[in-house]
C-alpha cells in the first residue's frame, strides 16, 4: 500500500508540473504566433535574477518568495492547528499497543 501511494504521488507531481510546463510552452507559442509579447498575459513561471543574485520567482504573475513561506510556516505553529488524521492515528496505535500487551500478558499467565 505504501509503494502505491509513493508512485501515486510521484506520478501527480510529475502531471502537475508537467501541465505547468505546457501551459508556458503554450504562452511562448502565442507569442511567437503574434510576434510581440502581451503584457496582459502574464507568463505561468518566471525566473529572475534580482540585483543582489538572488533568484525570484513568479507563478501567473504573482511573485513567490523563501520568506513568505517561512512566515506561513511560523503562522501555523502559532496556531497549533489540529490534525485529525494524525490525532487519530495515534489513538490508533496506543489502542493496539495495549491489546499487544493485554494479549501477550495473558498468553504469558497461561504458560506460566
Amino acid at each position: 500500500m505504501a509503494r502505491w501511494f509513493i508512485r501515486f504521488s510521484a506520478a501527480l507531481f510529475l502531471l502537475f508540473f508537467g501541465v505547468l510546463l505546457g501551459m508556458q510552452q503554450a504562452h511562448r507559442g502565442i507569442e511567437k504566433m503574434r510576434g510581440y509579447a502581451d503584457p496582459s498575459l502574464p507568463a505561468v513561471i518566471d525566473l529572475e535574477k534580482n540585483g543582489n543574485g538572488e533568484i525570484e520567482a513568479a507563478v501567473f504573475g504573482q511573485t513567490v518568495a523563501a520568506g513568505d513561506l517561512q512566515k506561513k510556516q511560523e503562522v501555523v505553529r502559532e496556531l497549533k492547528t489540529f490534525n485529525l488524521f494524525s490525532e487519530l492515528g495515534r489513538r490508533l496505535a496506543d489502542g493496539a499497543t495495549a491489546l499487544v500487551e493485554t494479549l501477550l500478558s495473558f498468553a504469558g499467565r497461561a504458560v506460566d
